[in-house]
């Protein structure tokens, strides 16, 4: 069993693994930039570290001062939280290369799942539904536009490498083709220092569904459910819950099938969710796997009552997952809201600043996942993200009163945030009918907010 772990991450990620860590007996160092030398998760680990400066490349995205920091201090296992190095398969070797257990999948799944055009050919290969597009990477812009025409319009123009929402361009005709291939070429090189594009149909208005999943070196893979992400702005998720209440039975079953032969076709260790988008007639197609756990974990931990950090830590240990599939149970349904520090009505703007009071929501089925308190300064050179406000209830009716409470409880105060956004978010008729999509925000909600 590991005993002293180093978190190669912060925020709320970093306070989330630390407190598993705890209940496991495990010693934890935090390692923390020089702007973040007041940030929550250095004073509740064991011990904490300065990587380095403000930089991120010469931070939390400097492989060998980790590396150099987590055998100085005897660690015998880095968990990587989400973002930063979590999916860089050079990390991944790193550490099993200097005999530090890495928390996540092999070096090698990460690159094949990491190199959107590689995973979407295996998925091919496994006979899993794909959107229709580019078999492999686009050799040119003539290459693209060809198969632009062929395909049909719209079509998406995607970064091989990397996610969030970067290198991503929807083009709607051919007069706009050239320049949105370049823009998504450019963006791609500067965000993931790798330029290959790939191409889908872009399907209209889908659902955006993913099932989490988990296998370990024994062979055995399990699912834990599904997670509906469709509540997008600009492809960044801001409320995810889980189960979801658009799929049917059969459906339901047919994506967890595929999804659990999917990570046992790719011999898959460790935490993954494989995404979906869901069109209007409720077909399903393979859209990536993310290698790492999700911002948005914790609406499967409060349905299933599974630990999923700790589950992590088992299988990087070499220990079998310790249910089978049959022993899992959904109640309920949960509710994630993202708190961002950001302001909504001028362009979701990031507002970095001194938290001066918070007040946290509690009461019966109501989480929140933080690492912010009153006098801590968010850093404007990091993500925006407060926390995760995170309900449960017997129905999905139930847990969105229980976020309408929840949501009028929370104060934070000294920076302007979404939490009144979230909240005209839920209370709208579209979320309410759970008719809303992907580009509801984008499309509708933003403008009927104006009106």
């Amino acid at each position: 069993m590991i005993k002293r772990l180093l978190i190669a991450n912060r925020g709320d990620i970093a306070v989330r693994i630390i407190r598993t860590c705890k209940e496991l007996n495990i010693e934890t160092v935090a390692i923390y930039s020089e702007i973040d030398k007041e940030s929550l998760h250095r004073y509740l680990a064991d011990e904490s570290i300065c990587i380095g400066p403000n930089n991120i490349s010469k931070s939390y995205n400097n492989i060998d001062n980790i590396i150099y920091l987590a055998k100085k201090m005897n660690c015998d296992a880095i968990h990587p939280g989400f973002g930063f190095l979590s999916e860089n398969a050079k990390f991944a070797k790193a550490c099993t290369d200097n005999n530090i257990i890495f928390i996540g999948p092999t070096p090698e799944q990460i690159e094949l799942m990491g190199n959107k055009s590689k995973a979407r050919e295996t998925m091919i290969k496994l006979g899993v539904p794909v959107v229709p597009g580019s078999k492999s990477i686009l050799k040119n812009k003539e290459e693209a536009k060809k198969l632009a025409q062929t395909i049909g319009y719209p079509v998406m123009i995607k970064a091989s490498s990397g996610g969030g929402g970067k290198g991503m361009r929807i083009v709607y005709n051919e007069n706009e083709f050239d320049s949105l291939f370049d823009i998504a070429k450019a963006e791609s090189l500067a965000s993931f220092g790798d330029s290959d594009l790939y191409m889908e149909k872009y399907i209209e208005n889908p659902r955006h569904i993913e099932v989490q999943v988990f296998g370990d070196s024994f062979n055995n893979a399990i699912h834990l459910g599904d997670r509906d992400c469709s509540m997008q702005r600009r492809n960044q998720k801001l409320i995810e819950e889980s189960l979801s209440l658009y799929l049917e039975d059969e459906q339901r079953e047919k994506l967890y099938d595929t999804s659990v032969k999917v990570t046992k076709g790719i011999g898959y260790i460790g935490a993954g969710t494989i995404e979906f988008i869901v069109d209007k007639n409720k077909n399903f197609y393979f859209i990536e796997m993310n290698t790492r756990i999700q911002v948005e974990h914790p609406v499967t931990e409060m349905i299933t009552g599974i630990d999923l950090i700790k589950l992590q830590i088992l299988i990087a240990s070499e220990k079998e997952i310790p249910f089978k599939q049959e022993d899992i149970c959904f109640r309920g349904h949960a509710i994630e809201c993202r708190i961002n520090a950001e302001d909504s009505d001028n362009d979701f703007r990031p507002c970095p600043g001194k938290i001066e009071s918070i007040h946290i929501p509690g009461g019966f089925g109501v989480r929140f996942d933080t690492f912010i308190y009153p006098g801590y300064t968010v850093p404007p050179i990091y993500d925006s993200m407060l926390g995760k406000l995170i309900c449960i209830a017997d129905t999905r009716e139930e847990c969105i009163n229980r976020m309408n409470r929840a949501l009028d409880e929370i104060i934070i105060e000294g920076v302007t945030t979404n939490i009144n956004f979230q909240k005209h978010l839920i209370n709208s008729s579209e979320f309410m009918n759970n008719t809303h999509h992907t580009k509801f925000i984008e499309t509708s909600f933003i403008k009927s907010l104006k009106a």
